[in-house]
């Protein structure tokens, strides 16, 4: 049997790991791209079962993408790529400067590069009509103070994802990308733990910025994810699909103070 197999990057953690988890559930193999060789004990059956594969290195490097691809076609047929990875470090343009923002950029921007890079190298030289999911965010359109960096790079994962679509389109390649809101991943859940008062916090934020009162969870954006992956989506390319709960719908209501940031 002629398994289709997908990278997936940052696939570890959080979002990454669900997306995982959600292909390995209809027995579709995943070559995981992480940076550190830890915490990847639940991948230890599915490696052994011939279905999974874990590449330990950084997602932004071409030859580390080259070598995800490489070990993808030895599990299968190299079908999906989910450019997940991604950096969280916060920077104020008028402090960092010009050069170190720039820097923040590139390093949450060159992972979706070296992956799509490597994907469309692999599904042009097979021949096969491949996907390509970057996971984006809301603050590509609405962005949040403090995070110049990642609202920016988000903003050209998007225009990349557009960009790939039209040019790698007659190939049969399509590429399409997911804004998340906020999802509950270990991120979100340690800030909530830090401390009653903290988790009430959050958990109120979590109501006013998300119209359907609460923050996502990495199954329902590994669920977007797996469904633009698959052939259900076949004639759908160049889309950035938000999975939000309407946190990117939703304006300020100056009569009860609710705004989303």
């Amino acid at each position: 049997m002629n398994r289709e197999v997908t990278v997936v990057t940052g696939g570890g953690q959080g979002v990454g790991r669900a997306v995982v988890e959600r292909l390995l559930a209809d027995a579709h193999a995943v070559v995981v791209v992480e940076l550190r060789d830890e915490g990847l004990e639940w991948l230890d059956g599915p490696i052994r079962d011939g279905l999974a594969w874990v590449i330990v290195g950084d997602a932004a490097d071409d030859a580390v993408a080259a070598q995800a691809a490489a070990t993808a076609e030895t599990l299968g047929t190299l079908t999906g790529w989910v450019n997940n990875a991604a950096v969280f470090e916060d920077a104020w343009l008028h402090e960092a400067g010009g050069a170190a923002v720039a820097e923040l950029i590139r390093r949450n921007l060159q992972p979706s590069l070296a992956g799509s890079a490597a994907a469309v190298a692999a599904f042009r030289a097979a021949g096969t009509a491949g996907s390509i999911v970057n996971v984006s965010s809301h603050q590509a359109r609405r962005a949040v103070r403090g995070a110049l960096p990642y609202a920016t790079a988000k903003a050209a994962v998007e225009g990349l994802t557009r960009a790939l679509a039209v040019d790698y389109g007659p190939w049969g390649v399509r590429v399409n990308a997911v804004a998340l809101g906020s999802i509950a991943t270990e991120r979100l859940r340690a800030l909530a733990e830090s401390g009653e008062e903290e988790h009430a916090r959050v958990a109120g934020a979590m109501r006013d910025l998300h119209p359907l009162g609460r923050a996502g969870a990495a199954a329902e954006a590994a669920e977007a994810i797996a469904y633009l992956l698959s052939a259900r989506a076949s004639f759908v390319s160049g889309a950035v699909v938000p999975v939000d709960g309407a946190r990117s719908a939703q304006g300020m209501d100056l009569e009860s103070g609710t705004a989303a940031e």
